[in-house]
């Protein structure tokens, strides 16, 4: 075997274990954000579809602990995008800047949710020796934080993901064939989908939660799924990685060698 070869057999092993990270972290979007979601529902009360703020009932334990696992969901999504980025560059370097953008975007949104959760706390207890009027304006702040949060959910993965992790990744797998094309057929079905459904909900068509918002939802939740679960067992399909090789920009010489 020249050096050739041992360099490019390196390179593709170097490709396929961050083919493999990017699958489990793709994964642990998943556990954190279910999770997160969980223990906020039970610590502040509502349910998936709706948070929602009830003085007196609220359970620090339970939003702090939401609270590390929801962080953990920031970290995990801006990852993804990063090692996937020299990969993906190689096929289209803006798509694959738009992609990391879109992470870092939906990350934001979901950040604001968080700070709105952690606040409730605050508030929550603020309101224990609050009485009257003060009381009343409190419980009224902490019903409005719950609103954000929830409107932060909408935005960051409810629209943001459509275009991110939908339309852009999935175009990104389906071009460079890293992966099953039908596999990435569902991004690039399941994006447009989910975009239409915020709309849908923007406008008062039917709630957050329902089952049309399921049922709009599941092509990019199974797509997610599917894609995670794939990269972390599978890896990347080896003959793509060597196409994508021969993309790769060849080292322009310096003005030392002209």
């Amino acid at each position: 075997m020249g050096v050739g070869d041992r360099r490019t057999k390196g390179s593709q092993l170097d490709i396929q274990k961050t083919a493999r990270l990017f699958g489990w972290l793709f994964i642990a979007t998943f556990v954190t954000s279910i999770g997160a979601k969980i223990l906020f529902v039970n610590g502040l009360g509502g349910s998936f579809s709706e948070l929602r703020f009830i003085p007196g009932a609220v359970s620090e334990t339970s939003v702090y602990l939401g609270a590390i696992l929801e962080f953990g969901l920031i970290a995990a999504n801006i990852a993804t995008a990063v090692v996937l980025y020299p990969i993906v560059k190689r096929l289209s370097e803006k798509l694959a800047l738009g992609y990391v953008t879109a992470r870092i975007v939906e990350s934001a949104f979901i950040l604001v949710g968080l700070m709105s959760v952690i606040s409730m706390v605050s508030v929550s207890d603020a309101l224990s020796g609050a009485t009257g009027a003060e009381a009343t304006a409190l419980a009224v702040q902490g019903s409005s934080l719950a609103a954000t949060y929830d409107w932060a959910f909408l935005f960051g993965p409810g629209l943001v993901v459509g275009f991110g992790n939908g339309l852009m990744l999935g175009y990104l797998m389906y071009r460079s064939g890293l992966v099953p094309r039908r596999m990435a057929m569902l991004g690039l079905i399941g994006g447009p989908m989910l975009i239409a459904s915020f709309v849908l909900i923007l406008f008062g068509v039917y709630e957050n939660g329902s089952g049309p918002a399921f049922l709009m939802a599941l092509p990019e939740i199974v797509w997610e799924g599917s894609l995670g679960i794939y990269l972390a067992w599978k890896g990347f399909k080896t003959t793509r990685i060597i196409s994508l090789d021969t993309r790769a920009p060849a080292v322009e010489p310096s003005m030392a060698t002209v």
